[in-house]
């Protein structure tokens, strides 16, 4: 398993995030945000296939390029279509299936699910392309931990921040990785053999297998043969205040992942200002890499208020406290 990520959009332009979790038998796709002119770098095929989209807050630069997204998938029903969000996502998302003329889609076909994720609970609505989005159906609400979705592969959750309205922090998380010791086998004297697949599925429920005729105990071999080590793991941060209690939730809900995506908004020497507008600085986002010990720290939404000058200056700012952090490859900075 894999996942990778990218980032889309311009340095002190909208950004957004495609991550692709790859299990090596599937992809799961998964698009975070949707700024201005950020999908022109998501190839078509890729945006027909997003399993989910994800949104962290509804401020202007982080949905406005969703137009472009429902352009390519408002008729999609090869695959469920979910859209995710903080309180209120239901209500302007409906504006925006609206905001277009229908007299072409009495005949098509197309279900969307809009979830509007609380702290506590979600939210479920959905809307129908065969008239025109007009109706809104309650799916009901149902109580909620942190993870929103188990794509199978791969977890998806959810923590609600604070900017000045709610955003929510995503963590994806691949299922821990169940691994056969293939070099054990020949020591029990056993052969390779479908068998295998026994002492993987967990949930089969049975307590033996038959190899060569002869009946093994399940467990015992899980514990000869099977070892297990954890997924990779990616978090998509942006837009919250970054405080002292923030950090120390987070760093604990962190702890040891792999890619951490976040904001650098503002300098550290604009401290007062990141607390006025709810962001964070250069050395909080440093801090809090550095305390969570994630793999690499990859910075995004950038403020146009600085120069590409200062933004060079930025990272080394991050880079003083946690060394392993970057700007994406394709930024020319």
């Amino acid at each position: 398993m894999s996942i990778t990520c990218e980032i889309l959009g311009a340095p002190g332009r909208d950004n957004a995030l495609y991550v692709r979790v790859d299990s090596g038998q599937a992809v799961t796709r998964l698009l975070f945000d949707c700024g201005e002119g950020c999908l022109s770098m998501v190839p078509i095929a890729d945006l027909l296939q997003t399993d989910h989209l994800f949104l962290s807050h509804l401020h202007m630069d982080h949905i406005s390029g969703f137009d472009s997204f429902f352009r390519h998938v408002f008729n999609r029903d090869s695959r469920p279509n979910h859209i995710w969000g903080p309180v209120g996502t239901t209500a302007i998302l409906h504006h925006r299936f609206q905001g277009f003329l229908w007299n072409l889609h009495a005949d098509m076909t197309g279900t969307w699910y809009v979830h509007d994720v609380s702290e506590s609970t979600v939210s479920t609505s959905r809307f129908e392309l065969h008239d025109a989005f007009t109706s809104r159906s309650d799916e009901g609400c149902c109580s909620r931990e942190h993870v929103l979705v188990d794509q199978g592969q791969c977890t998806i959750a959810a923590h609600v921040m604070n900017h000045g309205t709610p955003s929510l922090a995503y963590v994806v998380r691949e299922h821990a990785r169940t691994n056969i010791d293939t070099s054990r086998l020949a020591e029990l004297g056993l052969q390779p053999g479908p068998w295998m697949k026994q002492l993987k599925d967990t949930a089969a429920g049975t307590s033996s297998v038959m190899i060569n005729g002869v009946s093994h105990s399940i467990a015992t071999l899980r514990d000869s043969l099977v070892s297990e080590t954890p997924g990779d793991s990616l978090a998509y941060l942006t837009d919250f205040l970054l405080d002292e209690a923030a950090t120390t939730y987070l760093a604990d809900v962190l702890q040891g992942c792999g890619t951490m995506v976040c904001e650098a908004q503002y300098r550290n020497s604009d401290r007062e200002l990141s607390l006025k507008n709810f962001h964070m600085t250069t050395g909080t986002v440093g801090e809090l890499a550095r305390q969570a010990d994630v793999g690499r720290l990859l910075l995004l939404h950038l403020s146009q208020r600085y120069s590409p000058h200062e933004w060079r200056e930025m990272l080394t700012e991050v880079q003083a406290v946690f060394p392993r952090a970057s700007y994406a490859e394709t930024w020319q900075i």
